[in-house]
């Protein structure tokens, strides 16, 4: 992050918004934006976005996936074979 590029007031959100927007998307940095000196906001491009999204999305399956290891709710490998061949059977 460069801070003198990716920390703005509102105040310049407010008369720059297509500049911010045209920037967040060209270098793919989120910009923070200010509120009487504090961090209020944040300006991202869809992209990253959607890529930060998916990735917190696949952490939270592994996360789950640990807990269950855990509490020792777990498969064998033949048992999930088997159990998906049954739920997909009536698909065919």
């Amino acid at each position: 992050m460069n801070l003198k590029e990716d920390i703005k007031s509102i105040t310049y959100l407010k008369t720059r918004s297509a500049e911010v927007i045209n920037s967040v998307n060209r270098n793919r940095r989120p910009m923070v934006i200010t509120q009487n000196g504090e961090a209020r906001a944040v300006v991202q491009d869809i992209e990253s976005y959607e890529a930060t999204r998916k990735a917190l999305l696949i952490l939270k399956f592994i996360a789950q996936g640990e807990a269950d290891v855990r509490r020792g709710r777990v498969r064998s490998h033949a048992e999930v074979v088997r159990y998906m061949e049954k739920k997909l059977s009536g698909y065919r």
